[in-house]
């Protein structure tokens, strides 16, 4: 985590041996690490990556329902799910998807407090 905050990216000081980790630039963008325990947790097939880079993207749809429509919407145009929407014990809706070279792109989105 101390190299991404020196990049400028505001990590809370409690989050260093987290399972789960939100870090934010100064613009909004959120930068999201997950430990490979915490992946297994939703995706059991889960390997790392060899010879290649550990990175996928995630998009903050601002709402589960948001999240839903958006994977249902890619679906039908076509694209792979990986994971199918469901509610993360960090307090996000989430859906994993991949893209057409087979990184996954993620949709997220805070859980309804109520």
């Amino acid at each position: 985590m101390a190299f991404y905050r020196k990049l400028g990216v505001h990590i809370a000081d409690d989050q260093a041996n987290a399972p789960h980790v939100d870090g934010k630039l100064d613009d909004g963008t959120v930068l999201a690490w997950d430990t490979v325990e915490t992946i297994r947790g939703f995706d059991a097939a889960y390997i790392s990556p060899i010879g290649g880079h550990h990175i996928a993207l995630a998009f903050d749809k601002g709402s589960p329902a948001a999240v839903d429509t958006a994977f249902a919407e890619l679906i039908e145009a076509g694209y792979t799910s990986h994971v199918d929407p469901w509610d993360a014990h960090w307090g996000q809706h989430y859906a994993t998807l991949l893209d057409p070279d087979g990184n996954s792109v993620d949709h997220c989105a805070e859980l309804d407090k109520n």
